[in-house]
């Protein structure tokens, strides 16, 4: 199998460390090479966070350039616009309509921008706009949005919905398994 990408962006305790690790559990029980990759922003002050998930037969480096990305999760909206030069032609944009101004916004010196689904559908990308935030209060915590995404993504990707599953009972504490198998589920729902 050719090497696949996928980036996980969003901002600093998004919580796109446990969704990287469900990801690269789904890919490993599925057989394949997987290498993940970390960058971090200045995360503690709601910088950009970036993971790089590559998976295949042979996989020799984690990270992923301008127009390689096969899907993008983004946990934020801006962050969306931000990669999305990463994506390859065909590939897919998956993001939260949620949105967290920069600090370019919160000290006036920046407006967010407006229309960011539209401009980028606009770019004839392929974009999925959920409302993640929304979806994982219903399942019980707003913490719960970036799991409601990798639901989201596991209807995008061939990849039978009980090896999702086994990879949350093995990635999510068991105190808050239920409420992410909830937020999973609402995730899957969506598409």
């Amino acid at each position: 199998m050719e090497t696949k990408s996928i980036m996980i962006v969003g901002v600093g305790g998004q919580g796109s460390l446990l969704a990287s690790r469900i990801l690269g559990n789904v890919l490993l029980q599925q057989g394949y090479e997987v290498k993940l990759s970390e960058v971090h922003g200045m995360s503690q002050r709601g910088g950009s966070v970036v993971t790089y998930v590559k998976y295949g037969d042979a996989v020799h480096s984690p990270t992923i350039e301008k127009g390689e990305a096969d899907i993008i999760i983004s946990f934020e909206l801006l962050e969306a616009a931000r990669w999305a030069g990463c994506l390859k032609p065909g590939g897919s944009i998956v993001t939260s309509t949620q949105t967290l101004d920069p600090m370019p916004v919160i000290t006036g010196a920046a407006s967010y921008p407006q229309e960011i689904v539209a401009k980028l559908k606009g770019m004839q990308l392929d974009v999925t706009a959920v409302d993640a935030l929304a979806l994982a209060e219903q399942a019980g915590s707003a913490k719960a949005s970036n799991v409601v995404l990798m639901g989201v993504v596991s209807k995008k990707m061939e990849i039978d919905e009980t090896v999702w599953q086994k990879a949350l009972e093995q990635c999510v504490p068991s105190k808050f398994l239920d409420m992410n198998k909830t937020a999973f589920a609402l995730g899957r729902a969506v598409l």
